[in-house]
């Protein structure tokens, strides 16, 4: 049988519940209208391709920051206006930066972005390695004469 304060609880919970999925029901959905398949193929593979700046680990067509729906209203205006893809992403990269593609280009400003984790990968390798090195060149503890008198005595 549940008690009164856990069945408050119960309905606490339940509430919130319905809250949360109340606010995710209420996220705006864009629709594009197309003159041509192509340009809706174009549309999806740029919103794919370029990353939420907001979000970071999202690109613009899963994000819903502010940023990545103006940037997916002017990708949509720059394919309606007939620019090519190269175009549309040159204009992104332009504006902000190699950051926006999720294969920037290697090039002197990105060598942080490409080589980085290997960076961090070697350093903590290194500090591994030294770490376990110096531990196997500690002196014990005990000398050897202090272990044979702790012997002694325990046998005693």
């Amino acid at each position: 049988m549940i008690r009164s304060f856990e069945f408050r609880v119960l309905k606490i919970v339940f509430a919130l519940l319905l809250l949360a999925v109340s606010v995710a029901g209420q996220a705006a959905i864009e629709t594009y209208r197309f003159d041509e398949t192509s340009q809706e193929e174009s549309y999806k593979k740029l919103v794919a391709e370029l990353r939420c700046l907001v979000c970071q680990n999202q690109n613009l067509a899963d994000s819903n920051a502010e940023l990545a729906h103006d940037m997916r209203r002017k990708t949509y205006e720059m394919i309606m206006a007939g620019k090519t893809d190269d175009e549309i992403v040159d204009f992104m990269v332009e504006r902000y930066g190699d950051f926006v593609m999720y294969k920037p280009p290697v090039k002197s400003t990105t060598l942080l972005l490409w080589f980085g984790p290997l960076l961090f990968l070697l350093l903590a390798a290194t500090v591994v390695f030294v770490f376990v090195r110096k531990q196997k060149q500690k002196q014990p503890l005990v000398s050897t004469q202090q272990q044979q008198q702790v012997h002694k005595l325990l046998d005693e």
